[in-house]
């Protein structure tokens, strides 16, 4: 299977291209300068689109600075919204299935137990709003899509979490890190997998309940400091450094955008209709520490 993935060096797209290559796909990047999902221009989108020559599309490229969204609505909405939007037109044009990958941040964060597609959305901040428009904009272009909401996401790749609080770990002792923010830590490697089973479904099978939303986690729940306490753990058992944690509130660690206190995602649908379960997040922390140890062992 040939894929076109749009963005280059984002956490999904490059797990894509790595477990792609592994599984016998041919994974092909497209980004700037090709396109830039900013200026929205559908042409030169499906331009780019043909001349790799996709089974199916993968919609990974995001603007994903939560933060800095909140003094840049504009730029936020161009690229998840209306660039999201063009990607979607322009697979639609070229008949291609789409999988486009949004967030957890659409739902407003209340409530006791997880998500599922069909709870009212409600995003408290510019980057989840814009994240619900992109959903609105792919699934008025396009027909033959999936949308998966994920979460939490890390990996060897980028900037996330597990590289944040290691990088602190090596710097002090003791690190602060909010407690009642609960969600499901979910490998941008394991991601890439259920993305792959995803395309096969839809590249196979014209069935409507294969198309529309979904979630997408790894198993299990944690809350910020749990999840921390983890990495330190791994960290910790393979010689890496660690740090001891300080639970605090979300009130104590003020933020531009605000943070849903409940992120956590029913999975149950992708599960009934793809046959896709990703496994627990533990598993996957331990093999991603261990690989970005291994790396840093490697550069020392």
């Amino acid at each position: 299977m040939r894929i076109a993935v749009t963005g280059r060096t984002g956490q999904v797209a490059q797990s894509l291209i790595e477990r792609g290559a592994a599984a016998g796909h041919n994974v092909i990047p497209v980004g700037r300068p090709q396109i830039d999902l900013a200026h929205g221009n559908i042409e030169a989108i499906r331009a780019a689109l043909e001349a790799a020559r996709p089974d199916v599309v993968v919609s990974a490229a995001a603007y994903t600075a939560v933060d800095k969204a909140e003094s840049e609505p504009e730029r936020a909405f161009a690229v998840n919204a209306a660039g999201a939007g063009a990607v979607a037109g322009a697979a639609a044009a070229l008949g291609l299935p789409l999988i486009h990958l949004s967030t957890d941040y659409v739902f407003s964060g209340g409530g006791s137990r997880p998500w599922r597609e069909d709870d009212p959305t409600g995003p408290a901040g510019i980057y989840g709003a814009s994240k619900l428009a992109g959903e609105a904009a792919v699934l008025a272009a396009h027909d033959n899509a999936a949308i998966l909401r994920t979460a939490w996401v890390f990996s060897p790749f980028g900037g996330n979490f597990v590289k944040t609080m290691l990088r602190l770990a090596a710097e002090r002792g003791e690190v602060s890190v909010v407690a009642d923010q609960f969600g499901n830590p979910t490998s941008a490697l394991d991601i890439a997998d259920g993305v792959l089973a995803v395309a096969a479904n839809l590249a196979a099978r014209p069935d409507p309940a294969l198309r529309g939303l979904f979630h997408m986690t790894g198993a299990g729940e944690a809350n910020w400091a749990q999840f921390a306490e983890a990495i330190f753990a791994e960290s910790a058992a393979r010689g890496g450094p660690a740090a001891a944690v300080r639970a605090i509130a979300t009130a104590d660690y003020p933020t531009a955008a605000a943070r849903p206190a409940n992120s956590r995602l029913d999975c149950g649908k992708l599960e009934r209709h793809h046959g896709v379960a990703l496994p627990h997040w533990r598993g996957a922390l331990g093999a991603v520490i261990e690989r970005l140890l291994g790396e840093q062992g490697n550069r020392a």
